[in-house]
Formats: C-alpha cells, sequence, structure tokens
C-alpha cells in the first residue's frame, strides 16, 4: 500500500531557496527505460521558460508503477529528481495520485515518460494557468497542431470529446490528453478520480461539471515508440462508462432527457406511420406490424419515464451538494420554462387525450364497432393515459424536491 520515497537533499533546499509559485511535475513511470533520461533531462531545460512565464520553483517527481526493468535506476542518476516506488503496479491514475500527495508546488503537472507529450511546452500552459487564472490547462492534441496520433486514436479521441462536449454543453477538444497542469486547490474539486487509464477523460468531465475554468493548448504530439500501454477496445469502453458515470454524477438530467427524447421521438414516429396506416384502412398488421406496436408502446412509457427521472435526479444531487447544479437541459429549451411549471399541465393533458379516446372507443365498441377498427384507439388510449400519470407523478416529485431544496433559504427569509 505505501510508497517508498527517494528524495535528493539538493532538490528540497533548490525548492525553498526560491520565492513565488511552484511546480510540481509528476512523471508516471511503467517500464520506461528507453525514454525516461531523455525526457527528465528536456523538464530540466525548461528551468529558464518557467522563469519567464511567472514559475520560479521546479520539482520533477518520477512515480514508478512497479517497473520491472532499469527504470529506477535510470532515474536515481539523475539527483534532481525526487523518485517515489510503488512496490507493484497500481495503475495510470494511482501513479499521478501518489504524486500530488507528495508533491511541493501550488502549480501541479503531468505528462508521459515516454516523450510523446513536449516538456517544452510547460512555460505555455503554466503562463495561461497564472496570467488567464485558468483552473486546469490541457495541452490539447486536437486544437489544430500537427499530430503523430494513429487514425484509431484520433477516431476514438473525435469521439470522447463530442460525448463529453454533448453531455456538458460546453467544448471539449481534447478530454484524454496526458499533459495538463492545474492548481492544488482544485484537487478537492476534481477528487475522487480513478487509478487507471481513465484518469485524464474522469479529470476533465469532473473538471467541467464542477464549473473550472479549462483552458486548452494547442501542442504536437509524437506516438510512441513500441508497444502502446493503451487497449483501443478494453480501454475504450472503460472511458465511455466512467465519461458517462461521472456525468450522472453532475447533470442526469442532460443524459436522461437525450435518451428519453430519443425514445420518446422513436414511439412517435411508429405511432405517426400506424395512424397514416389506419386512415389509408389498413386494419390487420403482421408480425413486424405487430412487434412495431410493442415496441412504441414500451419506448414512449420508458422515454416519458428516463426523461423525468433525469430531472429529478438533479434535484437529488442539488440536495446533496447543498448547491445548484448545472441545469443546462433539454427540458427548459423545449419547454420555454423551469420543468416543474410545465409537467403537470403535460401529464393532466395526456391523461385527457386518453380519457377521451379511451371513452370514445368504449361507446363506438357498444355500437357495435369491431375490434379491428378500435384496437388502435384503445392502444392510444392506454398510451396517453400511462404517459400522463408518468408526467404527474414527477411533477409532484419534482415540486416537492424544489421545496425542500429552498427550505433553507425560505426558513432564513422568514426569520430575518
Amino acid at each position: 500500500m505505501g510508497a517508498h520515497l527517494k528524495e535528493s537533499p539538493r532538490n528540497a533546499d533548490a525548492i525553498n531557496s526560491t520565492a513565488g509559485v511552484t511546480l510540481s511535475v509528476i512523471i508516471p513511470a511503467l517500464n520506461e527505460e528507453d525514454g525516461i533520461e531523455e525526457i527528465l533531462a528536456n523538464i530540466l531545460k525548461t528551468r529558464e521558460a518557467l522563469e519567464t512565464a511567472g514559475v520560479h520553483g521546479l520539482e520533477v517527481i518520477v512515480v514508478d508503477d512497479g517497473s520491472e526493468d532499469d527504470t529506477t535506476r535510470i532515474v536515481e542518476r539523475t539527483p534532481e529528481v525526487r523518485l517515489i516506488r510503488h512496490p507493484s503496479n497500481r495503475g495510470y491514475g494511482a501513479a499521478i495520485k501518489t504524486g500530488f500527495r507528495n508533491a511541493k508546488g501550488e502549480l501541479l503537472a503531468f505528462l508521459d515518460a515516454d516523450s510523446t507529450y513536449p516538456p517544452e511546452h510547460l512555460a505555455r500552459l503554466c503562463k495561461i494557468a497564472l496570467e488567464e487564472n485558468a483552473d486546469v490547462v490541457i495541452g490539447s492534441r486536437r486544437s489544430g497542431t500537427e499530430t503523430g496520433m494513429p487514425a484509431v486514436r484520433r477516431l476514438g479521441n473525435f469521439f470522447w470529446s463530442s460525448l463529453l462536449s454533448l453531455i456538458g454543453s460546453e467544448k471539449v477538444q481534447d478530454p484524454a490528453s496526458g499533459m495538463r497542469v492545474l492548481w492544488r486547490r482544485c484537487l478537492d474539486r476534481i477528487y475522487p478520480l480513478p487509478d487507471g487509464l481513465n484518469f485524464t477523460p474522469v479529470m476533465s468531465t469532473r473538471s467541467l461539471h464542477e464549473g473550472l475554468k479549462v483552458v486548452e493548448i494547442p501542442i504536437p504530439y509524437r506516438e510512441r515508440s513500441g508497444r502502446s500501454k493503451l487497449s483501443v477496445v478494453r480501454d475504450g469502453l472503460r472511458f465511455l462508462w466512467t465519461i458517462v458515470w461521472t456525468a450522472l454524477q453532475y447533470n442526469p438530467a442532460r443524459i436522461m432527457e437525450l435518451a428519453g427524447f430519443v425514445a420518446l421521438a422513436f414511439a412517435g414516429i411508429i405511432g405517426v406511420s400506424l395512424i397514416a396506416a389506419r386512415m389509408l384502412g389498413v386494419t390487420e398488421l403482421g408480425p413486424y406490424g405487430v412487434f412495431a406496436v410493442f415496441v412504441s408502446l414500451v419506448f414512449a412509457v420508458a422515454g416519458a419515464s428516463v426523461f423525468s427521472l433525469g430531472i429529478s435526479f438533479n434535484y437529488l444531487i442539488a440536495l446533496h451538494y447543498r448547491r445548484p447544479i448545472r441545469q443546462v437541459n433539454l427540458a427548459e429549451k423545449i419547454l420555454g420554462s423551469s420543468p416543474d411549471r410545465n409537467f403537470g399541465a403535460i401529464g393532466f393533458s395526456f391523461g385527457l387525450v386518453g380519457a377521451v379516446l379511451g371513452i370514445v372507443s368504449l361507446a363506438l365498441g357498444i355500437r357495435g364497432w369491431e375490434i379491428t377498427r378500435l384496437w388502435l384507439w384503445l392502444l392510444g388510449s392506454a398510451l396517453f393515459l400511462l404517459a400522463g400519470l408518468q408526467f404527474v407523478l414527477f411533477w409532484v416529485l419534482i415540486r416537492v424536491m424544489r421545496a425542500l431544496s429552498l427550505r433553507k433559504e425560505r426558513i432564513k427569509n422568514d426569520m430575518e
């Protein structure tokens, strides 16, 4: 569990002798004997550029994550670098977090040990953090700079950035970049973070939803020589899961409304098609038609439930965090105002339509209409009644949770 620390006294004295902001650069390393010496030399060469950018102290920490080659012996030959060892492999994210815990700097940075990210750009990232008051500065491999990233990785990165931009309502270029500078004060906002390679996309997701100021700076990128430790399929699926799961902890309405809206739209398309067919005189359906009816009913009820649950979850999360949560969602854009003012009207309207369809269908059946002429209208009645009930129930739930979220504020107003 513990990490073994080897620290050079020269390095500690160098840090304490300089005034101003100190940058701690964390290098996670696992079997990096081929590139670790070069990356360390290049980082140490950035001192003058960092001074110009406003950073007056540099600390370099290598966290060896259970290497079985000569990585640690090479690091030990550089006395200006601190070496922290994990007795066994704990993961990319775990190594960076170990570095953060042991770092002395107000500014924290990390980049890979294989020279894929250019350390000479650290000064640019630090300058943005200092001059623009940015909380997190990311070296972006997809911001117009030429990149040596393979096509498969570029495609995956495009997918992650598009997904995070969609669910976060802000443009994100490179959520998986492994070169970043951030302020130490941000750690309590973006933690907890995972131990694996999904460390960076989760950090991007949390930073976005925590309202931190994130700036992306274009950097060149060189694909590492040899075999990458990233599995496109396994780690890609892990990235997808952790991005979605992390976003659900902040703004579930964004994701669940999208899913609910798609389901409702799909059900609506099937419903319109069935009504059009009925108007054209079709009274009997084959196997595919019957299945389409089934899918339409399921998707309509499920879509209404998921759409409403997403908004309800946002209120629960706001109660947990005891502060407003970003409520950028489809409901307000579609309805034009807060959903708790409209869900009730929508629900009662759906229920009224369903009741009218049901009563009319019953009356027509009593008058002798055959079931082949009535089944679609009875199905529509059930659909509107069930969806209306869902919206009314969630309208009540949202009203209750909204009242609870405002209770302390109202008590304060009454007391004053």
